[in-house]
């Protein structure tokens, strides 16, 4: 299948309420509105297509760019592929799940997400914490850099309560997955996220709601989950 065959097939599932939804969340034209259940099912058929994400994600439409990011191969993907994606990628949808999902899995995750991380670009900031939330939840502990992960942690403490809005959410979301995930280190994310409190998020309007991270944490330890990996950051 090409880009074109997908766009049809993507219109023709694009769904009014959705749309509405996504678009309250901060999707913008042109796109469907299409069920990510119905996207799943397109990304079942096609598995992985490192060629067709990246024209998919380069058609604008935000249901394309988040199906390229289902179809995507972490493995060919380049530094240049991933930087692209992170300054194209306008709302969270994309930069917090498309974008931060592959770069996670790929061989320059670790790379990217400290630079992305010092990005004034909110997106693109945003994308960077989601990565590191992600990369921690699916490498093992050996695999980590916990003295790195401790002063993220410590920047985390100075600077969520003046960082931009989806910055803050996703540093919030990176203290939890550290104190899920990282063994060594649940003791100190528990710590800062006792500190950082309630973090206060715009959330559009919406229902949605940011978990309070030390809550969350320990809700985690008392189901014996502590430590446990993910296999695969996408989900």
């Amino acid at each position: 299948m090409n880009s074109n065959e997908i766009l049809n097939e993507l219109s023709k599932l694009g769904n009014p309420n959705t749309k509405k939804i996504l678009i309250k969340h901060g999707a913008k034209e042109p796109f469907y509105g299409v069920k990510v259940a119905d996207l799943k099912k397109i990304q079942k058929r096609i598995k992985k297509d490192y060629k067709l994400s990246l024209e998919l994600f380069d058609t604008g439409n935000s249901d394309a760019m988040y199906l390229a990011g289902l179809i995507a191969d972490e493995d060919k993907m380049t530094k240049k592929d991933l930087n692209k994606w992170a300054k194209n990628a306008y709302w969270y949808m994309l930069s917090e799940y498309t974008v931060a999902w592959i770069a996670a899995k790929s061989r320059f995750g670790w790379e990217l997400t400290l630079k992305w991380i010092q990005s004034e670009n909110e997106n693109i900031a945003s994308a960077g914490w989601s990565t590191l939330l992600s990369l921690v939840a699916i490498k093992d502990d050996l695999e980590l850099d916990i003295s790195a992960l401790m002063k993220l942690l410590d920047r985390v403490e100075k600077e969520i309560e003046n960082s931009p809005n989806r910055v803050r959410y996703t540093m919030n979301g990176f203290v939890i997955s550290v104190g899920a995930y990282v063994k060594p280190l649940t003791k100190s994310a528990l710590s800062t996220a006792k500190k950082i409190g309630i973090v206060k998020v715009d959330m559009g309007g919406t229902a949605c709601k940011v978990p309070k991270a030390d809550e969350y944490i320990n809700k985690i330890i008392n189901m014996g989950r502590v430590g446990k990996k993910k296999k695969m950051a996408r989900c």
